[in-house]
């Protein structure tokens, strides 16, 4: 009997069981890989319906700045399995050079896939791929276009962008984006979120719209009838997300509103447009660390009113979860590649719209 319930004390998983319900893969763990740490995920389909799974590597710490590379994962089975890491991008050799915040998008239109990302969150760089994300262009710098002389700090996404559906503005690339204004006394207030885009395929960028202040790091996502709705970390002090929309494609927006039903502790989160089927309607899928003080219990959320109400949700770790980043996969699945275990890895798992209604 001891040796039984000492192999199933083995066997027991040290995350949260409401995770382990869920088919799951780790697929960048700390440590393995060369690299001390790997954060902030971004999680892509490619056009041939592949998953990308991107994420800085950082060679020498778990901090924000330093020798910090852009790596990548691909998945051809749906998640099960994944491939060797890729160096997409490394500036600097064993200098302390920030290269980050990964926000891709693709063009459906043209099959190329765009990945904006910066490096020293100062500069604004564009790659980009046209074989699936097997091999990637030299960075271009597009920064004068996108960023202004009074801004500082600068961050694309991180997470993914979109490619617009419906009226106008449709074929239009919006990558969501945040920046700091330079001597702002209220540091606070000097953070704002805003967006870019390209209506020429991604051959130009230009700035769209800023939020107001206290925002930061944002999803962006379409509605069925052209809205976007923007959904960003705050420092309002309200532990909350807050929101905005756009009826001109992100060139404006509309004042920020709080959604106390999206609590949050100061932390990225990730939006994004389950299309229609035949069976059902198109919705919004919403995923962050749900707790007002910690970052953990990350939930994700649906919406079927277009981000007025946020009925149904899931738990997926309710222990350390961190960042997170949606995917629609072809199946009408969702794919989740988020942190867990205090930025020990990054695990993708996927679960159906029918799964978090469901769940209590």
């Amino acid at each position: 009997m001891k040796q039984l319930l000492l192999l199933a004390a083995v066997l027991i998983p040290s995350f949260p069981l409401a995770a382990a319900e869920l088919p799951e893969a780790v697929v960048f763990k700390a440590g393995v890989g060369g690299y001390h740490t790997y954060r902030i995920p971004a999680l892509l389909v490619s056009p041939k319906g592949s998953l990308l799974a991107f994420c800085e590597g950082r060679k020498t710490g778990r901090g924000d700045h330093g020798d910090i590379d852009l790596m990548l994962k691909r998945s051809s089975d749906g998640g099960k399995t994944w491939s060797e890491q890729q160096l997409v991008l490394e500036e600097g050799d064993t200098q302390k050079v920030t290269i980050g915040n990964p926000c891709p998008v693709v063009d459906q239109e043209t099959g190329v896939i765009w990945l904006p990302l910066t490096r020293d969150n100062d500069d604004v760089l564009m790659l980009s791929s046209a074989d699936d994300g097997v091999t990637w262009s030299k960075p271009v710098d597009i920064t004068k276009s996108v960023k202004r002389d009074e801004w500082s700090w600068y961050a694309t996404g991180p997470g993914n962008g979109i490619q617009l559906q419906h009226g106008k503005f449709r074929g239009r690339l919006v990558i969501p984006c945040d920046h700091k204004v330079k001597n702002e006394k209220d540091k606070n207030l000097g953070f704002r979120s805003h967006v870019i885009y390209s209506d020429d395929h991604g051959k130009t960028w230009q700035l769209g719209g800023v939020l107001d202040p206290t925002t930061n790091e944002c999803a962006v996502a379409e509605l069925d009838d052209g809205t976007l709705l923007i959904n960003m970390r705050t420092y309002r002090g309200k532990s909350q997300r807050t929101t905005s929309r756009s009826t001109d494609g992100g060139l404006t927006w509309s004042p920020i509103v709080d959604e106390p039903t999206l609590v949050e502790p100061v932390c990225q989160g990730s939006l994004i447009r389950i299309p229609a089927t035949k069976s059902e309607p198109s919705l919004l899928a919403f995923s962050n660390p749900a707790n007002p003080k910690q970052r953990q219990n990350l939930t994700i959320r649906l919406s079927r009113d277009g981000g007025k109400t946020w009925p149904a949700s899931r738990v997926l770790c309710a222990g350390s979860s961190i960042y997170s980043s949606l995917a629609a996969l072809p199946d009408g699945d969702i794919g989740v590649l988020f942190e867990r275990d205090n930025y020990k890895e990054l695990v993708f798992t996927r679960l159906s719209p029918a799964q978090i209604e469901s769940s209590k």
